[in-house]
């Protein structure tokens, strides 16, 4: 008796996976054995997004947890796996408008504009009150 073949997974002519469970084929089989399989993806999945969330406030890298949570999901849920394809799709638009040159040339001329603001705001408020320290002030 053979297994199942192992190799790449099938796609859909686009370079995509096929939606649905990755679950392997003795735990599809068995109903009860593939929800339980869901339940533990389902709870491990949770906890690292759990773990994310409480990064965004800590220290550590709270989306990239967030989003490797969310890809522990789309390994049985196909809503997860939607969120993920869409995200993906997002962040690459994202990438190839910033490197649009007309988009860097108009970031760099902001990002210029700002830090001169924010060198005047600096000199306008050294001139007038100078340079001292919060501890070394005499009442």
């Amino acid at each position: 008796m053979t297994g199942p073949a192992v190799g790449p997974a099938p796609d859909d002519g686009e370079g995509e996976r096929l939606l649905g469970s990755r679950a392997p084929h003795f735990i599809k089989r068995s109903r009860t054995l593939h929800i339980s399989w869901q339940v533990g993806v389902f709870v491990v999945g949770l906890a690292v997004v759990g773990a994310g969330v409480a990064m965004l406030v800590l220290p550590g890298p709270g989306w990239v947890v967030i989003f490797g949570g969310m890809a522990i999901w789309a390994t049985e849920f196909v809503w997860a796996q939607l969120v993920l394809r869409w995200t993906k799709r997002k962040v690459t638009e994202a990438a190839q408008r910033a490197l649009d040159p007309k988009v860097r040339r108009r970031n760099i001329v902001l990002t210029t504009v700002g830090l001169v603001i924010v060198a005047v705001l600096c000199g306008v408020y050294l001139w007038k009150f100078g340079l001292v320290m919060p501890w070394s002030i005499d009442e």
